[in-house]
């Protein structure tokens, strides 16, 4: 809003500096014309007034971004939150200022905190949240000043503790889940595979939204007669040396859930499982799309899109994130990366009975 009222301003200084310069001029051949140019000149200096006025009445809100790490699924959510955010202020004639309050807290939780105090003191109308981690330390910094935050890319938010309910959320939280079905992906892995004896889980145990599903897998393996070997780690290098370990135990498949913590290493480790022809199964068409054999899943340009609108929703028009639902997407879109595929031997034409929609995609580090 400043900048905007100090180029009007800035404006207005250069038109009357232009007027002063026409009376003070020597040359007279455009002497004929004096009155049209001053007239302009006025004209100009009244439309540069209007639009300061327009901007000044225009509400603003503004809105905090917090990115929980930089991958390409969570990338992708906040590009589309921020052309939503864009388009609904269009609509609705407000500004949604989130270009002077976005942050990425770079999976180090010190860092999100520091985040969580600055956006307090700054006084935002709202926090978005990307990510079970970003939204439960943006919960915990809202508690006492109950300003309203919409989570994005949380499972599991009942399980970490983040609404009473996904229908009633019942304080200042509510947003989008990205919750999967866990026992459709495994269906993935035996229709590809009947005979899988042993399948490997890959993970960062410390993310509440991936123990939630790999407990679903389990549950599943164990209902189906399947060994299952676990593999973890907080980092990318830990993430690394799972990866070598699985390849090492001979699994015929591993899965993994919504885990920020693989993404961002899943560009340093799909060529381990490719070159072992192990099919990597995930949840998301981002881990697809830096080399995972397959990814299945919520198409995250509408979960952020959503998310935008359900922001909207409570500034603009008063909706209370209270009673505001929590919106659990799941596309049932299968995204195969047709480079592994063929790597690993499976023909994935079996999928297109098993899902809503069959996408392929190669190998790159984020979407155009």
């Amino acid at each position: 809003m400043k900048r905007k009222m100090m180029a009007a301003v800035l404006t207005m200084a250069m038109a009357a500096t232009m007027i002063g310069g026409c009376g003070n001029s020597t040359d007279t051949s455009n002497a004929g014309n004096s009155t049209n140019t001053t007239e302009s000149s006025a004209d100009a200096a009244d439309t540069a007034k209007d639009t300061a006025q327009n901007t000044a009445d225009k509400t603003v809100y503004k809105v905090g971004i917090v990115q929980y790490v930089d991958d390409a699924s969570l990338n992708q959510i906040e590009k589309a939150i921020e052309a939503e955010l864009d388009a609904k202020g269009a609509e609705l004639g407000v500004t949604f200022d989130y270009a002077d309050y976005t942050y990425n807290g770079q999976a180090d939780s010190s860092t999100l905190n520091q985040i969580a105090a600055d956006l307090v003191a700054e006084g935002v109308d709202v926090i978005i949240p990307i990510a079970t981690p970003a939204a439960m330390i943006m919960q915990n910094a809202t508690e006492d000043n109950q300003i309203p935050v919409v989570f994005s890319a949380v499972s599991d938010p009942v399980g970490a503790g983040l609404v009473a309910s996904a229908d009633a959320p019942g304080a200042n939280i509510t947003g989008t889940s990205d919750a999967i079905d866990v026992a459709q992906i495994m269906d993935f892995i035996l229709a590809a595979d009947p005979d899988a004896a042993k399948i490997g889980f890959l993970y960062d145990k410390s993310q509440d939204s991936s123990t939630s599903a790999i407990q679903a897998a389990k549950d599943y393996c164990d209902e189906h007669g399947i060994s299952y070997v676990e593999k973890t780690g907080t980092t990318t290098g830990e993430i690394q040396a799972a990866a070598d370990s699985l390849v090492a135990e001979k699994v015929d498949a591993i899965f993994t859930p919504q885990d920020n913590t693989v993404m961002t290493a899943e560009l340093a480790i799909f060529e381990k499982f490719a070159d072992a022809g192990i099919p990597h199964y995930t949840s998301a068409d981002s881990f697809a799309l830096n080399g995972a054999f397959l990814g299945y899943g919520v198409n995250y340009e509408t979960l952020g899109t959503k998310t935008a609108d359900m922001v909207a929703d409570i500034l603009a028009n008063g909706a209370d994130p209270a009673t505001t639902p929590v919106e659990t997407l799941d596309s049932g879109i299968v995204t195969v990366n047709t480079e592994i595929a063929e790597k690993v031997g499976i023909d994935y034409s079996i999928f297109k009975d098993m899902c809503s929609e069959l996408i392929e995609t190669v190998t790159a580090e984020e979407f155009n």
